[in-house]
């Protein structure tokens, strides 16, 4: 049988290490997949996550199923501004009605804009590697 403390070592050791691969990866600033948002964007994230838009849509598949996925509404719907505007207050089928003012419905349009311009989703060329990292082939790279 073996003693308490080498358990308890063992554990402690385990906690450390899980502690500081954490650390790692959450405090990551380089670059890679890093969205970087202006201030009016973030200010519309803030009310997407403030009224619970994520329970009901995705971005990058993340999120709820009853509405869609808005990674790239902006450029599905031709960039057609009013009519997203109007959706995010007028709603359809179950979506509820907002009462967004017309600076909140900027700064939503603002971050689904953003949004948009980091790729399109889902990524049909991306590879999981064996680590569990998303590899993305460059689309515009011919083979010679």
């Amino acid at each position: 049988m073996t003693p308490p403390r080498k358990y308890l070592f063992l554990i402690l050791l385990l906690l450390a290490l899980f502690s500081s691969y954490n650390y790692i990866i959450y405090t990551d600033t380089s670059a890679y997949g890093a969205v970087r948002l202006s201030g009016k964007a973030v200010q519309g994230e803030k009310l997407w996550l403030d009224n619970n838009c994520h329970s009901c849509h995705q971005i990058y598949g993340l999120g709820g199923y009853l509405g869609p996925d808005l990674t790239n509404v902006y450029s599905f719907r031709k960039r057609d501004d009013k009519f997203l505007k109007s959706m995010f207050n007028s709603g359809i089928k179950a979506m509820p009605q907002f009462d967004f003012n017309e600076t909140e419905k900027e700064e939503l349009l603002q971050f689904l804009i953003e949004i948009d311009q980091t790729g399109q989703y889902p990524n049909t060329k991306a590879q999981i590697e064996a680590d569990g990292w998303v590899k993305i082939e460059n689309q515009n790279k011919t083979h010679e």
